[in-house]
């Protein structure tokens, strides 16, 4: 009878030690295992949002001289003030090179447009020549070296050309031409980029 206790008891002893060795070594030590791995799992994720921040300082590094070009040529086309005795003589010489007899330019004070953040300033503009004089000056409107955009124009036949005189083949024209400037208050002696409620042309 003893003899056969004996193997079943080194049978309980031996299950009782691989018990406690999964219990006290095996497990925690696949604790371990599992922690290292999300510790893994987020140091390559780390990794992989760090170079494409990389990659992307590096693109935008790369781009850098295209960016300033075009910050450039954006404060050349709207600058960072309504300066409107350069704003008419910019006007004056593309009448006079589109051959126009008589033209006028009537600019109203900027207003500012939250949405854009920039500031219009309207011109009203009248005048006569021929419709190839017309439609010159438009072209050099369109062309200015800051942003202009006829914003409407009204033709009529007739109108007073050089010395006064009358043709069929003149027409007198009214229009208002849009033009753009980052001042937001626009006015004579206005700080750009700022602006202040009352304040303006």
């Amino acid at each position: 009878m003893g003899s056969r206790r004996a193997p079943l008891l080194a049978g309980i002893g031996v299950a009782v030690v691989i018990v406690a060795v999964v219990l006290f070594l095996v497990l925690p030590k696949m604790g371990e295992v599992s922690d290292a791995q999300t510790t893994l799992d987020a140091a390559v994720s780390e990794q992989q949002t760090l170079e494409s921040q990389r990659n992307a300082l590096l693109d935008a590094e790369e781009r850098a001289p295209e960016a300033k070009a075009t910050i450039a040529e954006v404060e050349r086309l709207i600058p960072p003030v309504s300066d409107e005795p350069g704003l008419l003589l910019l006007l004056n010489n593309a009448a006079m090179a589109s051959g126009l007899d008589v033209v006028s330019f009537a600019p109203s004070p900027g207003t500012f447009d939250e949405t854009t953040g920039l500031s219009t300033i309207a011109v009203s503009l009248s005048g006569s020549g021929t419709y190839f004089d017309v439609t010159e000056f438009m072209y050099r409107i369109e062309t200015l070296p800051r942003a202009a955009k006829m914003s409407t124009i009204s033709l009529a036949p007739g109108g007073a050309g050089e010395g006064a005189t009358t043709s069929t083949s003149t027409l007198s024209f009214t229009g208002t031409l849009t033009l753009y400037t980052s001042d937001t208050s626009t006015g004579p002696g206005s700080v750009p980029g700022t602006q202040s409620t009352g304040e303006g042309a």
